[in-house]
């Protein structure tokens, strides 16, 4: 066991952003957890863009889950698994974009409708589960207006430069579509929180200023923190990290027209790389326990003679699935949740061994890795 001094016991799971591509490898994530018993015992589950649509949707239907005597869901399937494989069998984000471009129009707020009559039927925050019988579901996006990062949950809403409210009740569609609003298409997503009860906390630089308290103006939650890390990599005993980044790509000739794009990828990359091997030297100097897997990780590098999965052509591949909300067919949905389910039974088995031993088995079988 690593020395824990100072941190909050239990488990804390962080999932990242990468559009359906991140949405489908954090449910093969999700799937090997269940398997094991402990989706149920996790204390908070944190997420950004595509992950927030996997998590965002697992929190929702939280309460029509089954759990038996081992803290497995046995109609995981049926409630998660199949409604969101029908999501992402549908392309949502050239038709949001198209109409953000219309005037008094943004493609977030058009993608938070989608998310909201296929997943989430008008529910609010407060449909997320009981935090003393469930894990705490944050939902990271980030604030155009301040700059830092916005977290949604059933017991708070907080932007530390403004303030914190109790409770609220935004909508899960709004908060899913701020978490994934990947800008400038489907971003920004606009919050009225007027009507809202802010309260101060320390730090708080801009409490009680309406042109921040009267409305929310955020975009991805990738964009200040693409791991959703900061509320648990430092605070819980053992953190769990499931990643769909993609590699960073190099250029050999990179354009004049593109080069504010591409500074602006090697400014995230940099963030990403910097909180990557942050979270790797804690888990290597044992300040905490935990794994991390990526989408790009070889599943050979753990170790292990019975790894549901082999490293080839294939699984390599999959870190360079497009990132975008358009259709995934049912192979790249099967080959995307095998991977994150192999990657996370590899990392478990070998670094949070007390966690689950014997493998599983990739429940996706007509197209195994």
């Amino acid at each position: 066991m690593a020395e824990t001094h100072g941190r909050t016991p239990g488990t804390a799971l962080a999932i990242s952003g990468g559009g359906f591509r991140a949405t489908l490898f954090h449910l093969g994530a999700f799937w090997r957890l269940n398997e094991l018993g402990y989706l149920s015992k996790l204390k908070v589950i944190t997420s950004v863009s595509g992950g927030s649509i996997v998590s965002g949707y697992l929190g929702y239907r939280w309460k029509d889950l089954q759990f038996n005597a081992k803290g497995e869901a046995t109609n995981f399937v049926g409630v998660v698994v199949e409604p969101l494989r029908a999501f992402c069998s549908n392309t949502y984000d050239v038709g949001a974009g198209l109409l953000g471009v219309l005037p008094g129009v943004s493609g977030g707020d058009v993608m938070a409708h989608h998310y909201d009559s296929s997943l989430f039927h008008g529910a609010t925050l407060q449909a997320l589960p009981d935090e003393a019988n469930a894990p705490r579901f944050i939902i990271y996006a980030t604030s155009l207006q301040t700059g830092v990062s916005v977290r949604f949950s059933k017991t708070f809403l907080r932007d530390y430069k403004v303030g914190k409210v109790t409770s609220p009740t935004v909508p899960l569609a709004k908060a899913v579509a701020a978490s994934s609003g990947f800008p400038p298409v489907l971003s920004p997503v606009n919050i009225d929180t007027g009507a809202m009860k802010w309260e101060r906390e320390e730090g708080n630089t801009h409490f009680g200023d309406p042109d921040f308290s009267r409305r929310m103006v955020l975009t991805d939650g990738g964009v200040y923190d693409n791991m959703g890390l900061e509320a648990v990599w430092d605070r819980y005993q053992t953190v769990l990290v499931s990643d769909a980044g993609a590699p960073f790509d190099v250029v050999r000739s990179p354009s004049w027209l593109t080069q504010a794009l591409r500074i602006i990828a090697i400014f995230g990359e940099q963030v990403h790389s910097l909180r990557t091997r942050w979270l790797i030297r804690d888990l290597e100097e044992r300040r905490m326990d935990g794994a991390y897997w990526g989408i790009a990780t070889r599943i050979g590098e753990y170790g292990l003679g019975d790894a549901l999965a082999k490293d080839g052509p294939a699984s390599a591949a999959l870190a360079k699935v497009r990132t975008r909300l358009n259709s995934f067919s049912m192979k790249e949905q099967c080959q995307l949740i095998n991977w994150g389910y192999a990657l996370a039974d590899a990392a478990i088995r070998r670094y949070v061994p007390a966690l689950g031993q014997a493998p599983g088995e990739q429940p996706c079988q007509a197209n195994v890795l």
